[in-house]
């Protein structure tokens, strides 16, 4: 029951994210900042530290490493590849191509969310507590994300609620898919590390340059900096 109703709680914050993202579209430019600093610290200060700490006992660093690198390079080999089809194609299909490719992403990560709480769990309740309460601070973020990159390459409103309704029931679906099977630490490590890597693309490559492209505005770059810190802060607190 208790892993049930922290699933909910993801898929709340995860909801309650999104829709004020699509509330707030006007300001499109200062959420996409926002997003951006905000993806990249996921990577950064929750996926890859995560990575590290289950994926060394087995692996090495520079394995840890690659795999964050391969990550990396992968999703720019699929997103040129959109690109490139794009030249064959509407190019408004080829935007929709890349929203689902990142937005599917965003909605694998929070699956792998929810396996990582029921895993956790199945260790003790007390580091099922602590992985359950760095998921819930950014869940809220990845229901902001999960709207913007769908927004961001043309897709509309009901295109995003879906994706956004896809993320949010993903962490649910996560933490009672592990009530029948069971994952290495070490897997589960070197997993992380390739979405830290699909993360540090969408971020770097997609969301920072465009929230500044169309609006290159102080502010802009100062919300992007504050989604960094925002989401440092909350994964710090809820790691003590």
């Amino acid at each position: 029951m208790a892993l049930l109703l922290i699933g909910f709680g993801a898929f709340c914050a995860t909801m309650f994210g999104g829709l004020l993202a699509l509330r707030l579209r006007d300001s499109l430019h200062l959420i996409l900042g926002f997003s951006a600093g905000a993806v990249v610290a996921v990577a950064f200060f929750d996926l890859l530290p995560e990575a590290l700490e289950l994926g060394s006992k087995v692996y090495s660093l520079s394995t840890i490493t690659f795999v964050v690198a391969l990550g990396f390079f992968l999703y720019l080999l699929l997103d040129r590849f959109l690109v490139l089809q794009g030249h064959h194609h509407e190019a408004g299909e080829a935007e929709h191509e890349r929203a689902h490719l990142r937005a599917g992403s965003l909605s694998l990560h929070s699956l792998l969310d929810g396996i990582g709480i029921g895993l956790a769990f199945k260790v003790s309740p007390a580091v099922g507590l602590i992985v359950a309460a760095a998921v819930l601070t950014h869940d809220f973020s990845d229901g902001i994300n999960t709207v913007n990159v769908v927004v961001r390459h043309g897709g509309e409103r009901g295109r995003a609620l879906r994706w956004l309704l896809a993320d949010a029931v993903a962490p649910i679906i996560g933490v009672i898919a592990t009530l029948f099977f069971s994952v290495t630490q070490e897997g589960l490590g070197l997993l992380l590390a390739l979405f830290s890597g699909f993360f540090l693309y969408i971020g770097a490559s997609d969301l920072v340059p465009e929230s500044h492209h169309a609006h290159p505005k102080f502010l802009t770059t100062i919300m992007t900096i504050v989604g960094a810190i925002v989401l440092f802060s909350a994964i710090h607190l809820a790691s003590i």
